[in-house]
């Protein structure tokens, strides 16, 4: 078994490093394309084309495989264990609410989806000094990064990571479920889990549990954790994923075993 880690924006697969150094089965972390690594040649940065470059990816890797995907992460793995020929073990996903037909993006996604506000943006992002509030690691920490890991993820970003960032959320509108709604309709074919952290300003917890249940999935809350739950209490998020994976092996309920 090979649990595969998918990261979000504006992050790389070093997300994860934290998490995976308390499991104690196998893991890899990708790093999507234009987030720490170059784009492919022709790669436009949309939510299509990152799907199709995951299940690529996903093909390359001994299986079975436990996906585990984060914030834009996540999109990516509902898309790939709901409608993909990649044999899945299992998925796990956090801010399954925006996956919902009425998601509303949050307000700096919208503001990467304005043309415009959106380059400028990038631009004081990537030539702002170290320490400035323009800089990415603080507004990661503003986000609610923990400073050394926004210090750490902050680093990685470039003019390329910010043109991804762009492409890939104007991609994405008016929301995720208008361009995927065929994928998200049903139930996934592998075990699910939805990780319900409680303190996550961009998730909702009642389009969370509808999108969970149309998707067959069981979900877990997460207490005292917000939208970076890996990095605050990785400890804890590595052992709910080891006991699901367990469940998803046996495919019995963890509450089932003696």
């Amino acid at each position: 078994m090979t649990a595969v880690f998918v990261h979000g924006v504006p992050e790389t697969g070093q997300l994860w490093d934290r998490l995976r150094a308390c499991l104690s089965t196998d893991s890899i972390a990708l790093d999507l394309p234009g987030f720490g690594v170059p784009t492919p040649d022709g790669f436009g940065a949309t939510m299509d084309e990152y799907t199709q470059w995951l299940e690529r990816a996903l093909r390359e890797v001994d299986g079975p495989l436990d996906l585990v995907g984060h914030d834009w992460g996540a999109l990516l793995v509902a898309r790939v264990a709901t409608n993909s020929s990649v044999p899945v073990r299992s998925w796990a996903t956090d801010v399954a609410g925006i996956l919902h037909p009425d998601y509303v993006w949050h307000e700096f996604a919208q503001l990467w989806q304005t043309p415009g506000a959106g380059e400028q943006w990038a631009k004081a992002s990537v030539e702002a000094a170290p320490g400035s509030p323009e800089s990415p690691a603080a507004q990661l920490t503003g986000a609610g990064v923990p400073v050394e890991d926004a210090e750490a993820l902050g680093g990685r970003f470039d003019a390329t990571m910010a043109a991804c960032i762009l492409a890939l959320y104007r991609s994405a509108t008016p929301n995720p479920y208008a361009h995927a709604a065929a994928q998200l309709a049903g139930p996934a074919s592998a075990p699910g889990l939805v990780l319900q952290a409680l303190l996550d300003p961009f998730d909702d917890a009642a389009a969370s549990d509808e999108m969970a249940a149309r998707l067959g999935a069981r979900t877990e809350r997460l207490e005292g954790v917000g939208h970076w739950w890996m990095l605050e209490d990785p400890g804890t998020a590595a052992a709910v994923l080891e006991r699901f994976w367990v469940e998803a092996a046996d495919g019995r309920s963890v509450e089932d075993m003696p």
